[in-house]
């Protein structure tokens, strides 16, 4: 969530969009009732709630003004001294939303948290005179656009893969960077479980510093969950006048470039895609191939110091494939699959961990700690401080 009123523009990419801005208000108190010593109705609240069906473009579609007003509290009056309180706004919003790097919308479903609080209602302490609601722009920002993100060099048969594993219909031609934009297409499997896939603008040497798609490419990385290396096992060569880099190659400068970025991106889950296997002597480049990755320590003297990545990534599977005659893609869907569910499985339990540590605190701490009024609190009783 970024609360920041500045002029802020969504991002629309083909078919999703990956931020959006909102104004938000919480509804008006009731007016008190002097006389008789009424107390007007609270205002009602502005919720963000997760529903794993809702996408922000779903969201900008049913609501165009993308404005959230709450119901105000009601007057007290002579026959209810109590007024009732306004009824809560709630805004549907997808699974995953963050606020910078801070996950505040989680992966479950119904999971909820207070955006705009509503004015107390008129009672003596106010001298009878309602307070208003609070007003806020936010910004929900996607935290994940893609269960897997894509990562190759221009050419290395991104898109080819794309429209072989989904439906997706992406630019496919004989040359460098026919992706100018992020392509989502989706995995779907037998007993009806879908994974999306997005094919991003290639990399080049030198991402890190913003050349080619450079930050562009990088930040969509960040809003994948798990990383999909494809690599052409007869290596690359952007043109005549850069130089040629094998397979082997490939994948360290792709690691040195998300390295270079952020050190983060190498601590997601990764697989290789070996492309391409059915050119001529593929099979002799992808034993080689795997030689050097089982030892990559013992090929790193072909590299100049400064291209040598701290760390190599550790592929969960590697899969040779061809996204021409369709060689190797039912294993790479199954390895897909099988990654993913394994960390799901670890979000869960770090989930359910965090939660019942946050309930422990809560609960030793409820006795003594009254949280600021100008708290955003959540339906898991967490506390986090509008920055």
């Amino acid at each position: 969530w970024d609360l920041n009123p500045g002029l802020l523009q969504e991002q629309p990419y083909g078919n999703f969009i990956d931020n959006l801005r909102l104004f938000t208000k919480g509804g008006s108190g009731g007016m008190g009732y002097p006389r008789l010593g009424g107390e007007g109705g609270k205002g009602g609240d502005v919720w963000v709630v997760a529903h794993k069906r809702m996408t922000l473009k779903q969201l900008k579609d049913k609501y165009p003004q993308k404005r959230f007003v709450a119901e105000g509290g009601a007057n007290s009056r002579v026959n209810a001294l109590k007024g009732s309180k306004g009824k809560d706004c709630e805004i549907p919003a997808p699974v995953g939303i963050s606020k910078n790097t801070i996950l505040l919308i989680s992966f479950v479903n119904e999971d909820r948290i207070l955006v705009a609080e509503g004015g107390l209602g008129g009672k003596l302490h106010t001298n009878f005179l309602p307070l208003k609601g609070q007003k806020r722009v936010i910004r929900l920002d996607l935290k994940v656009i893609a269960d897997v993100g894509l990562v190759g060099f221009p050419n290395a048969g991104k898109s080819s893969l794309l429209s072989r594993v989904s439906h997706a219909k992406p630019v496919i031609a004989d040359y460098a960077f026919t992706t100018l934009k992020p392509e989502l297409g989706k995995i779907m499997y037998n007993d009806f479980k879908k994974i999306s896939v997005a094919d991003l603008p290639g990399l080049i040497e030198g991402a890190h510093l913003n050349k080619g798609m450079g930050h562009k490419f990088l930040k969509h990385l960040e809003r994948t969950r798990q990383l999909l290396f494809v690599v052409d096992i007869s290596g690359f060569q952007l043109s005549s006048k850069t130089q040629y880099r094998t397979a082997f190659e490939t994948i360290i400068l792709l690691t040195k470039e998300l390295e270079l970025y952020k050190e983060e991106l190498k601590t997601k889950p990764a697989l290789l895609v070996v492309n391409k296997m059915d050119l001529p002597d593929a099979q002799v480049k992808l034993h080689e191939l795997m030689k050097q990755l089982q030892n990559p320590e013992d090929f790193l003297h072909l590299f100049e110091k400064h291209l040598i990545p701290e760390k190599a990534i550790e592929f969960q599977h590697i899969i040779p494939i061809s996204a021409v005659t369709g060689e190797g893609i039912e294993e790479l869907k199954n390895c897909i699959r099988k990654s993913l569910d394994e960390h799901d499985d670890q979000e869960k339990d770090a989930y359910h961990k965090e939660q019942l540590l946050n309930l422990q605190s809560s609960s030793s701490g409820s006795c003594r700690v009254s949280p600021s009024k100008h708290a955003i609190t959540t339906s898991r009783k967490d506390v986090i401080q509008i920055q």
